[in-house]
This record gives structure tokens, C-alpha cells and sequence, in this order.
């Protein structure tokens, strides 16, 4: 059974009307073509994590990689943020490294830390153990697509990868890093070589968002976190054509394309010629300045996931500035400005849905 309605309400002379809806006219779709809507539509970004128990029991003694393998766990687990908090679409629980580890990567997701690399990628040699990957190496990701979207009903399910600068930085520094310097160091030294690794990940990244929009989902989002590391100068140089190739290749799929990064406020009008119908804002960059700068696309963004444990009345306050900041644009996803954080109170994102869904 569908977890959610199944009809909107569209305007018609002035008066809204119930009719039926699918999830490609859900109102999280409809806003990323920038659509009349019937409210702002919400998600946020890790909805379905480490700040809900039910999470935290269902994962105990499962490694994430494995969690990510089991379509049955990836099912529940994307379910249980849609369920509890009534958000206007469900993103595929999976982690970007999982198509990287399909291609032959060597690597481990440690609790606490993030994705580990056993032996990272700097030099030609070791560029040849990533091998590009196809559909049947990500099976696992297009049965747990097919039945979220048996589930989810007209519920939109969002897709999603890395984009090539962030896979690129966890493949050479070998884990997380603060400071990118053997990344940078492989991009400014060997520009060939840089090149020839962003054009592989560009390649399995597009093969992973083909699978999953393959088997339903009904939107895509392709997560370039650490791009904020970047000068603009040298994210178009260095960035800007693999992310661009990423996102033309999903340009005669039909279904909204979402570029989203952290950091980002010297790179958003480069990030808005990459090719996405909506740009994702992180909190440092009010949406009204934002389109100025992005131009006319629809915007996802963006409020300060720390904001959510002051006092309620502050967190209204700046839910409802986000709002008004959104309609300078076309299409406006209301979402934080980065992920959930783990000791986010549930209810207050509950309570948060229900607010930006009565503005």
C-alpha cells in the first residue's frame, strides 16, 4: 500500500482542485521545473539516518556498506523518515562510495569516520584497478529502487551519487581530509592524470544515476560536498566539465537533476552552468542573493541544520525567512542547508514539515 495520499490540489480559475497525482507530478518534482505547486515542497538531506532510533536499532551490528547491499534494509530504512515526518519525498538510502566500491575499490565505511581507502588512487597504475561499471554491478540498487517505488506510491523517490571532484578527493587522500592536499597537488601537478581519473568517475557515476532512474526513481541529486575546497577559477578548470558531462548525460532522461554542494557560495553561478534544473544552497547563502547569482533555476536550500536546536520560535522564525527568500526563484525545495545531524530531536523536524507545508 502507498504511504502517502494520492491526490493534489492544482489551480484552476483561481481555486485549487483535488485530481490525481503520481509522483512525476508530485509536488517535489513540480517544484524542480519550477511548476505551480500547492505548498513548498520538503526533504532533507540525510532524513534517514542516526537521528531516528528506529534507524539506530535497525542497523545494529550491520556495517553500511552491507546495509547499502540489502534491498530489503535499504526499503525500510528509506521509508522510515516519510513515515514519521510526512516529508514530500523519500531519497534512496545508499552512500557515494558504493558504486566506486562496485568498481573494484578496495574500501571500508568506519563508524566515525567515513569512507577509508585501502590503497588510494595516485598514479596511472593504480588508476587501471578502477574499471568502469555497469547495471548489473549495482543489481542490489535497482531492486531496492523497484520496491521503494512499489511502496512509496505517489511519493517521489530522489536518486543519487557523487559527483566526480568528491569521489576524486576520498579515491587520493584515501578517507576524508581537511585539506585536499594530495587531491589538489594530483590536480595542479598532473593535470593528465587528474583528468583521466574524473572522466573514469564521470563515466561510473553516470552509469550508477542511469540505474537508478532505469529502475523508477523519480529525481536525481548529485552531492559534490567538497567542492567549497575550490577557487572558482580552478572549479571551472578542473570540475566544471566532469560534473557538466554527468548532468548532459541525464539531460533526455526526464526527470529532475539536482547539484548540491557545501561551501559553495564563490562557485554557485559555475555550479549553475553545470547543467541542473535545481541548485542546491547551503545556509551560508540566502536563496533571494543566491538566484541573483544562479539565475533562473529552481533552488533546494536552506536552512542551518543547527538551527533546529534552538528554541521553536527561532526555528519558525528562520523556516519562515527561508520561505520568503525561496520565491525569488522559480521552483524552491525547502531543505537544510547540509544534512540532519545525528542529536537532531525528530519531532522538531516533524514539526518543521507541517510548518513550511502551512506557508
Amino acid at each position: 500500500m502507498p504511504i502517502t495520499g494520492v491526490t493534489r490540489r492544482s489551480p484552476r480559475r483561481g481555486v485549487w482542485h483535488d485530481c490525481p497525482v503520481t509522483a512525476n507530478d508530485s509536488a517535489l518534482v513540480r517544484a524542480c521545473r519550477g511548476l505551480d505547486v500547492p505548498h513548498t515542497p520538503v526533504w532533507f538531506m540525510r532524513q534517514a539516518g542516526r537521528s531516528l532510533p528506529e534507524y539506530r536499532k535497525i542497523r545494529e551490528g550491520i556495517g553500511m556498506l552491507e546495509s547499502c547491499r540489502r534491498p530489503d534494509l535499504v526499503t525500510e530504512i528509506t521509508l522510515q523518515p516519510v513515515r514519521r515526518h510526512n516529508v514530500d519525498a523519500a531519497i534512496l538510502f545508499s552512500d557515494i562510495v558504493v558504486p566506486i566500491a562496485a568498481a573494484g575499490v578496495d574500501l571500508d565505511i568506519v563508524a566515525g569516520t567515513g569512507p577509508v581507502v585501502a590503497d588510494p588512487i595516485r598514479s596511472e597504475n593504480d588508476l587501471r584497478r578502477l574499471r568502469p561499471i555497469t547495471a548489473d554491478d549495482v543489481s542490489f540498487v535497482a531492486e531496492s529502487v523497484r520496491l521503494l517505488v512499489g511502496e512509496l506510491g505517489a511519493t517521489p523517490l530522489i536518486g543519487f551519487a557523487g559527483a566526480p571532484f568528491t569521489l576524486a578527493s576520498y579515491l587520493i587522500e584515501g578517507g576524508p581530509s581537511r585539506t585536499y592536499t594530495r587531491t589538489k597537488a594530483m590536480m595542479y601537478g598532473e593535470p593528465g592524470l587528474w583528468h583521466a581519473l574524473m572522466t573514469r568517475l564521470a563515466g561510473i557515476t553516470l552509469a550508477f544515476l542511469r540505474t537508478q532512474i532505469a529502475a523508477g526513481v523519480s529525481a536525481v541529486q548529485l552531492f559534490d560536498s567538497w567542492a567549497g575546497a575550490l577557487s572558482e577559477a580552478d572549479y571551472r578548470e578542473y570540475v566544471l566539465p566532469h560534473s557538466r558531462e554527468v548532468l548532459a548525460g541525464l539531460a533526455n532522461e526526464d526527470v529532475p537533476r539536482i547539484h548540491f554542494g557545501v561551501g559553495t557560495a564563490v562557485l554557485l553561478r559555475a555550479m549553475g552552468e553545470a547543467g541542473a534544473d535545481v541548485v542546491g544552497v547551503d545556509w551560508r547563502t540566502p536563496l533571494d542573493q543566491a538566484t541573483e547569482v544562479i539565475g533562473p533555476k529552481a533552488v533546494q536550500g536552506n536552512l542551518d541544520p543547527a538551527v533546529l536546536f534552538a528554541p521553536w520560535e527561532v526555528v519558525e522564525r528562520e523556516a519562515r525567512r527561508v520561505v520568503e527568500q525561496g520565491r525569488a526563484a522559480p521552483g524552491h525545495v525547502f531543505n537544510l542547508g547540509h544534512g540532519v545531524l545525528p542529536e537532531t530531536d525528530p519531532d522538531v523536524l516533524t514539526r518543521l514539515v507541517e510548518l513550511v507545508h502551512s506557508l
